[in-house]
């Protein structure tokens, strides 16, 4: 059995001040763990536990569908360029040279592997579908690494692959995942939703998030609790309200109006007397467009017109324009693409590409601009705006599409439901991609169907942050004193902590106790430290073990006090009866979880 008194566990009263989420503070204080630098952390004992029991668990549940890998963690550029994202990757990646001047870089994820292997192995039909996976090191070269585990540079992920003759395969491979995926965050004792998600630099047809509500969350998601709908903000629809419309004035058409100071939505509303939905609002953008067979980069300018009222997801504007990056358009581009001043914007009278990123400006409307009229938007002149303005009549555009974020309180998108969104941060925990022919098309991976015809394999990948499920774990199970863990992923499943390990029967009889706890099966850890017993229940309640059993004065008379941390309960219970006791709570807190979930 493990002993308290010959472990390491460097226990703190208080979080370094740079802690800020409960999951840092409680991981730093609990002595999980260790930072060695930015965005990169030691794992000490409890903390590499608790991990290896995630990571068991994952194994146990992907061993069902797929196959264990174990590939490089540094691997070569050539791979990287035959899938175009050697550059389309950017300061994210980790790169490097060998001594003989080679270009390498550390493996984000393992998409362009996986498809070498299969692109050098798999020949027929007869050997799809095939689901491969791994659990490894990444690293990616986070910007601003923060909030302990949940954004760091160097990190821990089960990645899988599938392979498949057509989409019917991948519709399967994809569903055994989601099945997969929802049991290993069942069994880790996670509270989660499965969201639509953008697919971003992985690339593919559909995406699908597996997400923990927090306040720590960096992720914003829209739900609907009547229906269930759930969505990443960066892919989350709604249903809009039909605007009332403004009356025109004179002959309806643009009219030159003077605003002075009215550069902000809410001055121009007041002045007109209007709702902010009746304003167009302009954010111009530069777009990085990443360069092809040789060419190289390119800005292009990009100018959005949305309702007064919405905000610019831009992610989801990325998307629409098939762009790599965005930045704020500054003065000097202002002047060259859209001849006016900021905060008088407008799109009457711009010139614009017919297609997104040409030589020239590209000009995007949000759907919700569509079929409105007599609208009010700056006039490219400082000082004016003009009114009686309607999109289709008197301005067009490069492209029209949902580049908005939803807003709370929004009708839900599903026909029939009625219910009202609402937004709320979340922790990403899993991601599943149908990615398509992006990788096996570019690498060249090609498979004889069965009727001898030579196609390409259709993949999917599947990832989930072994960290992640830790942090999620504390960031939704925690109060002043510390947090609890399943019995699953705690580091042990009981302490007995024996309140004075001076009084030879109490000693004696926590031993005995541990003993045949650990003989039931179950993870003991005996404290057995000359500490005394407040200092020994406060950190106990500290490191996440989901049950103590305190071996007092009572034991004389052949009790002792079973404390279940979730609930913050105790009990006295028969020492004859303790081990059954303690299995039976863990099987029903276990039960509990899949109800839950």
């Amino acid at each position: 059995m493990h002993r308290w008194s010959k472990l390491f566990v460097p226990t703190l009263r208080e979080a370094p001040a740079d802690a800020e989420v409960a999951s840092h503070k409680f991981l730093l204080r609990a002595g999980y763990i260790r930072q060695l630098g930015a965005g990169i952390y030691n794992y000490l004992f409890l903390g590499q536990r608790s991990l290896n029991k995630i990571i068991g668990i994952v194994r146990e549940e992907m061993d069902q569908i797929g196959q264990e890998f174990y590939l490089p963690a540094i691997l070569p550029r050539d791979l990287w360029e035959q899938s175009g994202r050697w550059t389309g990757m950017g300061e994210n990646m980790f790169r490097l040279k060998d001594r003989k001047g080679a270009d390498l870089c550390l493996g984000m994820t393992h998409e362009e592997i996986m498809t070498a292997i299969a692109r050098n192995e798999l020949r027929s039909y007869k050997q799809l579908p095939q689901i491969w996976y791994q659990i490894q090191t990444k690293f990616r070269d986070e910007p601003r690494p923060k909030s302990g585990l949940l954004r760091v540079r160097q990190f821990t992920m089960k990645d899988s692959y599938s392979f498949d003759l057509n989409p019917a395969g991948l519709d399967k491979s994809f569903d055994l995942h989601d099945a997969v995926y929802r049991r290993i965050f069942t069994r880790c004792g996670l509270k989660f939703v499965a969201v639509e998600a953008d697919s971003g630099a992985m690339g593919g047809s559909q995406s699908q998030e597996f997400m923990v509500y927090t306040d720590a969350g960096e992720d914003l998601i829209a739900s609907c609790p009547v229906c269930g709908y759930a969505a990443n903000l960066e892919k989350a629809i709604s249903r809009l309200e039909p605007v009332a419309e403004i009356e025109p004035t004179g002959d309806g058409k643009p009219e030159l109006v003077h605003t002075p100071g009215c550069a902000a939505i809410a001055d121009v509303a007041a002045f007109f007397k209007i709702s902010p939905a009746s304003d167009i609002k302009c954010v111009a953008y530069m777009a990085l467009k990443r360069g092809t067979n040789g060419a190289k980069d390119s800005w292009h300018g990009v100018t959005t017109f949305l309702r007064g009222d919405h905000q610019v997801n831009e992610t989801k504007l990325l998307g629409a324009i098939g762009a790599a990056e965005l930045r704020t358009m500054q003065a000097e581009e202002l002047t060259q693409y859209m001849n006016g001043p900021a905060g008088y914007l407008g799109p009457v009278g711009l010139k614009h590409d017919a297609k997104p990123l040409g030589e020239g400006l590209t000009v995007l409307i949000d759907k919700s601009l569509e079929g409105r009229k007599n609208m009010v938007c700056g006039a490219n002149k400082l000082d004016y705006h003009l009114r009686n303005v309607t999109p289709g009549r008197d301005f067009t555009w490069t492209l029209a599409a949902d580049i908005r974020n939803v807003n709370e309180g929004e009708a839900c998108p599903k026909d029939n439901c009625g219910g009202k969104l609402v937004v709320g941060k979340a922790v990403e925990v899993g991601h599943i991609f149908k990615l398509g022919y992006k990788y096996s098309e570019s690498m060249g991976a090609r498979v004889l169907d069965p009727n001898g015809k030579e196609v390409t394999p259709i993949m999917g990948s599947y990832g989930i942050g072994i960290e992640r499920i830790l942090t999620a774990a504390i960031e939704q199970s925690n109060d002043a004193n510390g947090f609890w863990l399943p019995a699953s992923i705690a580091p042990f499943t009981v302490v007995v902590t024996v309140t004075n390990v001076a009084d030879t029967a109490l000693r004696e009889t926590g031993e005995k106790l541990a003993a045949e706890l650990e003989a039931a099966g179950l993870d003991v850890l005996l404290d057995d430290r000359d500490e005394r017993a407040g200092v020994k229940f406060k950190d106990a309640d500290l490191v996440g073990i989901s049950y103590r059993i305190n071996v007092g004065k009572k034991a004389a008379s052949g009790q002792v006090e079973l404390v279940s941390r979730a609930i913050s309960s105790s009990v006295d219970v028969a020492l004859s009866d303790v081990v059954a006791h303690v299995k039976e709570r863990v099987q029903e807190d276990a039960l509990l979880t899949q109800v839950n979930a």
